[in-house]
């Protein structure tokens, strides 16, 4: 009889659990679906915050979010706790390797976790395996893949973000100079994300479609002519589609209401690129 019993309660058991698993799939299933239809049709997901158990940092990393990110002081209560629980989850799942005797502490994976975060915080998929190593070196380091000296770099095949961490900290220290070392990198490896993986989601086909929609764009002899007119974006942008990209979205976040005036019509579109209007 109480063979019997235990019997019963274990099928019962795997049945719910073989329900819950199901029922789970088809409900991750059907949302990739819905979101597909919904970025489609509305150009914005139908939802990016939604955190059964939202994790958080403790206060001495929730300081360096308050002094080093203006982007982290304008939300709203509500949105600062999800954007440090973004960063609890980037700094739990990602490696940080200190080279040449730097030693990395837990304000230095706050920083470089939240530049990650504030990038992607419009997209509700935000920790992608396209890097699984942050790499941080005391100051300009000979890159193992050009053999050339770097400030930083996306390896794509390594699966590393590597920065110099002097010019990493340049970067948040003069926050309206249009150059973020960390924007700049994360970027790079935003963009391949959503470009050459399935990994963005829906959010990640909405952004390769809006990636299109720049480079007719930037291609406009009027564009052209007037991007040189202006002088806003550095030289560097136009060095391929790559470097332009990463040189508009560091420019985007640096100085939004600059970037609004001068260059309305690319604003737009970079804004529903990423699902994030500063301005």
């Amino acid at each position: 009889m109480e063979e019997n019993t235990v019997g019963l309660i274990f099928l019962v058991v795997v049945s719910l659990s073989v329900v819950a698993l199901t029922l789970f799939l088809f409900s991750y299933l059907f949302l990739d679906v819905v979101e597909t239809f919904w970025v489609k049709h509305f150009e914005r997901p139908p939802f990016v915050h939604f955190y059964l158990f939202k994790k958080d940092i403790p206060g001495p990393l929730r300081q360096v979010l308050q002094d080093d990110f203006s982007f982290y002081r304008n939300l709203s209560s509500k949105h600062k706790k999800y954007f440090r629980h973004r960063v609890h989850g980037f700094i739990k799942t990602y490696e940080f390797h200190g080279r040449e005797g730097i030693v990395i502490t837990p304000e230095m994976k706050a920083k470089v976790a939240a530049s990650w975060v504030m990038l992607t915080f419009g997209m509700r998929r935000y920790l992608p395996s396209i890097f699984e190593h942050i790499i941080l070196y005391p100051d300009v380091y000979e890159s193992t893949v050009t053999g050339l000296w770097h400030k930083g770099e996306f390896n794509h095949p390594a699966g590393a973000v590597v920065f110099s961490w002097k010019h990493f900290e340049e970067g948040l220290k003069h926050g309206v100079h249009n150059i973020n070392l960390a924007l700049h990198e994360f970027s790079h490896a935003l963009h391949v994300c959503a470009t050459a993986t399935d990994e963005g989601g829906a959010s990640g086909d909405f952004y390769a479609s809006k990636f299109d929609e720049v480079i007719t764009y930037v291609n406009r002899p009027d564009t052209l002519r007037n991007l040189a007119e202006l002088d806003y974006l550095r030289n560097y942008a136009f060095t391929n589609q790559h470097e332009f990209m990463a040189v508009t979205l560091e420019t985007f976040f640096e100085t939004p209401g600059e970037f609004h005036e001068k260059l309305p019509e690319l604003y737009t579109i970079i804004s529903k690129m990423i699902n994030y209007k500063p301005v």
